[in-house]
């Protein structure tokens, strides 16, 4: 993009107006002023920058991001184009509804939670451990090692336990 080119993104356009050179504590920018227009009235300036680290030689990118209930505007600066018209690669995302995939998993987390709390669950899971206890056989008496038979003269006497 030049500057003055606008680019439609969703119900907004998007003006790019040029870069300007922004020091920072450890780095240095080119940061790219674009406006974000709906129906031609100006609804909040753009940051995007190119940033060059002075500990590193790697260029990193800096997305302005834009975000909103119903939609999120993504703006990411790319590298300045030949040609001597001071025009940089610019790319420009519209993501509707991106912050409503949140929404969706808390309401799944509170589905699963009421779910869980349901009385007629918590029932069905108490019968179910009641019959498992209930099916599961005692051992044999005379199998037990501390029973009187294994112990040395105990006569042999098989041990009884109270039936409940």
């Amino acid at each position: 993009m030049a500057p003055g080119d606008t680019v439609a993104a969703g119900s907004y356009t998007i003006r790019f107006l040029g870069v300007d050179d922004a020091p920072g504590p450890n780095y240095t920018a080119a940061r790219g002023n674009l406006e974000l227009l709906k129906d031609g009235a100006l609804v909040m300036p753009l940051h995007p920058e190119k940033r060059k680290y002075l500990s590193s030689a790697m260029p990193m990118t800096e997305a302005f991001i834009d975000p909103g209930l119903t939609r999120d505007i993504y703006v990411s600066l790319g590298d300045p184009l030949e040609g001597g018209d001071k025009a940089w690669s610019v790319r420009v995302y519209y993501k509707p509804f991106v912050s409503w995939i949140w929404a969706g998993a808390v309401f799944m987390a509170l589905g699963g939670l009421l779910a869980a709390s349901d009385r007629r669950y918590r029932l069905k899971s108490k019968a179910a451990s009641a019959s498992r206890l209930a099916s599961t056989p005692e051992p044999h008496l005379e199998t037990l090692p501390d029973s009187p038979r294994h112990l040395p003269g105990a006569g042999g006497l098989p041990r009884h336990r109270p039936q409940p």
